[in-house]
């Protein structure tokens, strides 16, 4: 999907819905997740095909999507640490750690972004 933009939107993963925040800016994704102490719900970095933990103060788990909003892997990462590239990843889901495993979030899973402006199909 193109034209993302930085801004608020919802996660649709079946029946759950979560708030999300956007990063489709090179300043948004480089902050990132840094310098907070936790997040409420999940962060969408686009287009994004690997990340890393350094200087984060908690765990997070990150899934990574395909073109279409499939996830093709689902990991959880504690602070300090480098994700290898994932091939065919155009987006990537950051929450706090354990927070995909609650919302039945695993490989093969297609989700739907809501996001004022765009609402992608599942």
């Amino acid at each position: 999907m193109a034209n993302w933009r930085d801004g608020t939107g919802t996660l649709h993963i079946g029946a759950a819905r979560i708030p999300l925040e956007v990063a489709a800016s090179y300043g948004a994704r480089t902050r990132g997740l840094l310098g907070r102490d936790g997040i409420d719900g999940a962060l969408l970095l686009t287009p994004a095909a690997s990340v890393h933990t350094f200087r984060m103060r908690f765990a997070i788990d990150v899934a990574y999507l395909d073109r279409n909003l499939r996830v093709l892997a689902v990991v959880t990462m504690p602070p300090g640490r480098l994700g290898l590239p994932r091939l065919r990843s155009r987006h990537i889901l950051e929450a706090a750690a354990g927070a995909m495993a609650g919302w039945g979030l695993r490989p093969g899973t297609a989700v739907k972004v809501d996001v004022p402006g765009r609402l992608t199909r599942d």
